[in-house]
């Protein structure tokens, strides 16, 4: 499992991340948050750890623009013991709430308890063939440890193709699929999309995913 700390205090930061890793998690705690967010797809956790009072900004925004693009796991990790800051936590779309100073046990608890709630959903979100890893909650492809974002339309054409894996697929199927998904290209617009998720498959050095069978449709 990868968690990702965002916290400001360095020392504090390092004790977490020295704890989790040496409890075999895969741990990344970047000391700049002003573009976090847009980061988050290429990181891609399993878990946010988020301090509430960050520099020049609260994790409660953080927590609200993250919500915006992804379902990911969020656990509050701060100093603030005020209950309206608990509350306002959850309602922004938090997971958990755990105050300092704290037992790493604890930590530990709380995050395997938060992972084992969300996992069904996470699971039935991530999608496995021919080595490519669909993630449909963080939005992007893995292959061999490697990450690439992908685009809503670009998302929507994998997660079809990865339904029917082995079966051809249409092109008039895939766009009557993206039309009942509120999704509406055209027949040149779905060639390009094609081609720029078969080019972001070939920078994780993976060739002749998506095929071709002409005048039918694409498989994989």
């Amino acid at each position: 499992m990868h968690i990702l700390i965002i916290e400001d205090d360095g020392d504090f930061r390092r004790e977490m991340t020295d704890f989790l890793e040496n409890s075999l998690y895969r741990v990344t705690a970047p000391d700049e948050f002003g573009q976090i967010v847009p980061r988050i797809p290429d990181v891609c956790p399993d878990i946010i750890l988020l301090d509430l009072n960050l520099p020049g900004r609260s994790g409660f925004d953080i927590c609200t623009e993250i919500r915006k693009v992804s379902d990911i796991p969020i656990i509050f990790v701060t100093g603030s013991t005020d209950s309206m800051d608990e509350v306002t936590a959850l309602l922004k779309g938090g997971d958990d709430y755990i105050t300092k100073p704290f037992h790493p046990s604890l930590l530990l608890a709380h995050i395997g308890a938060v992972l084992k709630r969300t996992k069904k959903g996470t699971e039935e979100l991530k999608m496995e063939y021919g080595g490519v890893e669909l993630d449909l909650a963080r939005g992007c492809i893995r292959h061999g440890g490697d990450i690439r974002e992908l685009t809503k339309n670009e998302l929507k054409i994998l997660n079809c193709l990865f339904r029917h894996r082995g079966e051809i697929v249409s092109r008039q199927e895939l766009m009557d699929y993206l039309w009942d998904n509120a999704v509406f290209i055209d027949d040149n617009s779905l060639s390009v999309h094609v081609t720029r998720i078969r080019g972001k498959l070939e920078e994780l050095g993976v060739s002749d995913f998506i095929r071709t069978k002409r005048g039918m449709g694409y498989y994989i």
